[in-house]
């Protein structure tokens, strides 16, 4: 299966929703950075997470230290900003998938280090700047596991 790295993630929500979303098809998922809350035991049994033992999951203080622990994976980006849509991208078993935190997606300089790997999910309306955290995820990680079971 491929992973989900969501860097620096900002809202509890988004994350539990994410993290149900991995428990449910046997995804890793992996916190990179500082997120904007507590993961810890007490923070994570008080939010109801009952199913978190379903889920695989590491901390990595920055995507260096993911990528050394994914050796074999590509790193595929999702941002608005992206020029590729997703729709266009053939996935692969390893591929990590790694998405920004809600308010500001990926930064910059992440980016620009992998435009060829950086895609987008397309939106109809201009005047939507973007979609929810834990929607991409399941919109990007479905079409994953389509492709993937297709091959």
């Amino acid at each position: 299966m491929p992973h989900i790295a969501l860097y620096e993630p900002e809202i509890p929500p988004n994350t539990r929703n994410i993290a149900r979303l991995c428990a449910a098809t046997h995804t890793p998922l992996h916190i990179v950075g500082q997120p904007g809350f507590r993961m810890d035991d007490r923070a994570v049994r008080r939010a109801g997470l009952d199913y978190w033992d379903e889920v695989s999951i590491e901390h990595h203080m920055d995507l260096e230290e993911l990528k050394a622990r994914l050796p074999g994976s590509r790193f595929v980006y999702f941002s608005t900003k992206g020029r590729i849509p997703y729709t266009e991208w053939r996935f692969r078993n390893d591929d990590c998938l790694v998405f920004g935190p809600e308010t500001r997606g990926l930064p910059d300089h992440v980016l620009s280090k992998d435009p060829d790997s950086t895609l987008v999910i397309q939106m109809d309306n201009p005047n939507v700047r973007s979609l929810n955290l834990a929607t991409s995820v399941g919109i990007a990680l479905f079409e994953a596991i389509r492709q993937i079971r297709r091959l």
